[in-house]
């Protein structure tokens, strides 16, 4: 394969998606339940998913985003009661962040809204492309990660 034929593969890949991305992130902000946002249900679902306190600075370089714009987004969850922020009992300078059970249950409410519209897409796509094309995401994502 040539220069030109693979830049031009390259460009494609990534122009896919990338709007991939903004279509997806359009369906779930209108199905996602009153006032949630994107961001919010991803740190609730990770939160729930690993069953353990993490700090702001962990939780920023999970979703590689800054520690500004992490503590923005733990900022209107605590207010919403969605989760709690306590001091490291070991060094108070930290604080840890856990979810609390109205974030689960938002959690479980959000997780019911878009279900319908995932499990649709996936339906039409087909589970044998869908399970065929997820190693070459995660094989992306390691890629990007490591870079």
């Amino acid at each position: 394969m040539n220069e030109t034929t693979s830049n031009s593969l390259a460009v494609a890949l990534f122009s896919e998606i990338l709007t991939n991305d903004q279509l997806i992130r359009n369906r779930l902000s209108r199905v996602l339940p009153k006032g949630m946002e994107i961001s919010h249900f991803s740190v609730l679902n990770h939160l729930a998913r690993v069953g353990a306190e993490r700090s702001p600075a962990q939780l920023a370089k999970s979703f590689h985003v800054t520690r500004g714009a992490m503590t923005n987004t733990l900022s209107k969850l605590e207010w919403a009661g969605y989760i709690h922020i306590r001091p490291d009992w070991d060094d108070a300078r930290r604080k840890m962040v856990a979810i609390s059970p109205s974030g689960r249950q938002a959690r479980e409410a959000a997780i019911a809204a878009i279900a319908p519209m995932i499990t649709e897409v996936v339906r039409e796509l087909g589970d044998t492309r869908v399970r065929a094309t997820l190693p070459v995401l995660r094989e992306l994502r390691a890629k990007l990660e490591t870079d």
